[in-house]
C-alpha cells in the first residue's frame, strides 16, 4: 500500500515505514504530523485517485530530524563586463518516517 501526498509544493510517493525528506515543516523533532493533501492511494482494492485530493484520506508521520541539503552554488557572470557574483544556498528539509495511511470507511 502506498500513497502520493503533496507538501511544500512537491509530491512524494510514500509507503508505511518509509523515510523521506520533505520541505521544512514547523514541527518539533519527535512530533507527529498529518498530511491531509493525499492525491492518490494504491491498496489491495485498487487505485483511488482524488479530484484533486482523496476525501477523508490521511497520512500520519513522525518527525525524525531537521537539516540542510547539499550546497548549491549560484554563479552569475557577464562576459567582458567584469561582473561576477557567487552565492551559495542550502535548502532546509525535514526528515519524516511514515507511520500510517488512513482511508475513509466505505
Amino acid at each position: 500500500m502506498y500513497a502520493i501526498i503533496e507538501t511544500g509544493g512537491k509530491q512524494y510517493r510514500v509507503a508505511e515505514g518509509s523515510i523521506c525528506k520533505v520541505e521544512k515543516l514547523p514541527a518539533e523533532t519527535g512530533a507527529e504530523v498529518i498530511f491531509e493533501k493525499v492525491l492518490a492511494v494504491k491498496n489491495e482494492n485498487g487505485m483511488q485517485v482524488g479530484t484533486p485530493y482523496v476525501e477523508g484520506a490521511k497520512v500520519s508521520a513522525r518527525v525524525l530530524s531537521h537539516g540542510k541539503g547539499k550546497k548549491v552554488i549560484v554563479f552569475k557572470y557577464k562576459p567582458k563586463k567584469n561582473y561576477r557574483k557567487k552565492q551559495g544556498h542550502r535548502q532546509p528539509f525535514t526528515q519524516v518516517v511514515i507511520q500510517g495511511i488512513e482511508l475513509p470507511a466505505g
